[in-house]
């Protein structure tokens, strides 16, 4: 009886945020589903695929089952643990990510180097990078919680060790990578208590970072411009907006139905990837569009929710990692969708959980199975058992 009892109490499955759970499975789900209709045409005219319409999404089921089943293992473990080994996946992230730079480790697709060559698989070691951080700035934070108003022992030394990421990071180049590491990084920071007047100066100097990039790059330059008017040049530098704002105009209220996109037969560039929500759009129309920003929005909500709960219970580093991760699947969710709809330049970032790819679709599982873990261990010390 005894035994039976403590397998009861430490079960990891007992209790948890069941919509949660759902809303993630739920995009995962439907992003399979979209994945394979926007990637049809593009499969069956490619060598590469064998001709194969169904190879993109054999691939991302494959993605799909594997991040699952890393999902389940990490929800087993305790979220201290993820607190301790934080500085060293981080020290493994920026290795993947000095490795991808060096010759003949790296693979080179449309003049930039973002992905490890492994047997049957690429690795982005970007995706990694942002997990690791949300969880090196939740450990950083809750560690020096004493000192974080100092400017030399507080702020400094992370900012340190983020220029690295950076400079690393335009090395490849991933400028999208870079923005939402950045962003998630000194949000942690400050929703832990960073001196306000360090917050807004950084936020100054990052703002002026960003600007001069674009300022110094012809290519970034053509993407500001391109965005804010894409009908000027549309077979040029606002080719790939102008196509996704009509196809969002096509889908109107209910979509033109599933598999019926227009837009994905060769003239939207990564319909499977970047511009995925567009042909969720034209496909499902506003109503598809909107469940699928009410789903990030949950989300999101349920992030904050969940670190706010940890915090009451004196769990800093949960609470930090449980809003990290909010802030991360939040803004990028927010860029992808801004960049679709023509309220944002044009960027390489992918819809979380949704777009084809494994090692964005790996870390957005674990990242959501860590929250997960994180609510059961809160559910129970406010039940009065032993997390």
């Amino acid at each position: 009886m005894s035994r039976t009892y403590v397998f009861a109490r430490n079960a990891p499955s007992a209790e948890y945020d069941r919509s949660l759970a759902w809303a993630a499975l739920l995009l995962a789900a439907t992003g399979l589903v979209m994945v394979y209709s926007a990637s049809i045409a593009t499969a069956e005219a490619s060598r590469y695929t064998g001709n194969s319409p169904a190879w993109y999404l054999g691939r991302h089921a494959l993605f799909l089952g594997v991040a699952l089943a890393a999902a389940i293992a990490v929800f087993l473990a305790p979220a201290l643990w993820w607190q301790k080994a934080a500085p060293w996946l981080f020290m493994g992230g920026v290795a993947l990510l000095a490795l991808v730079l060096a010759p003949g480790f790296g693979r080179e697709v449309n003049g930039a180097r973002r992905w490890l060559d492994i047997p049957f698989a690429s690795v982005q070691p970007s995706e990694l990078m942002k997990l690791a951080a949300v969880l090196y700035a939740a450990d950083y934070t809750a560690r020096k919680h004493a000192v974080l108003k100092s400017f030399k022992r507080g702020l400094l030394p992370m900012l340190a060790v983020m220029l690295l990421v950076s400079w690393l990071l335009l090395r490849e180049p991933d400028f999208g990578a870079l923005v939402v590491i950045a962003v998630t990084a000194f949000g942690i920071l400050f929703l832990g208590g960073m001196n306000g007047r360090h917050f807004a100066a950084l936020v100054a100097m990052l703002g002026t970072g960003f600007a001069l990039l674009v300022l110094s790059s012809p290519y970034r330059m053509q993407r500001i411009f391109g965005f804010m008017d894409p009908w000027s040049d549309p077979f040029g530098r606002g080719y790939q907006l102008s196509h996704a704002l009509i196809a969002f105009g096509r889908g109107e209220w209910l979509g033109v139905g599933l598999g019926a996109s227009v837009e994905k037969l060769f003239y939207l560039p990564e319909a499977h990837t970047d511009f995925l929500l567009a042909v969720i759009a034209e496909e499902l129309g506003f109503a598809g569009v909107a469940l699928v920003i009410g789903l990030f929005a949950w989300i999101v909500a349920r992030a904050f929710a969940i670190g706010r709960q940890a915090a009451l219970h004196e769990r800093h580093f949960a609470a930090l990692a449980a809003q990290g991760f909010g802030i991360w699947i939040g803004f990028q969710a927010t860029i992808n969708m801004g960049v679709n709809m023509g309220l944002l330049p044009t960027k390489g970032l992918t819809l979380p959980l949704m777009s084809y790819g494994g090692t964005g679709l790996l870390a957005n599982l674990v990242a959501l199975a860590i929250l997960l873990r994180i609510d059961w261990e809160n559910r129970q010390l406010s039940r009065g058992l032993n997390a």
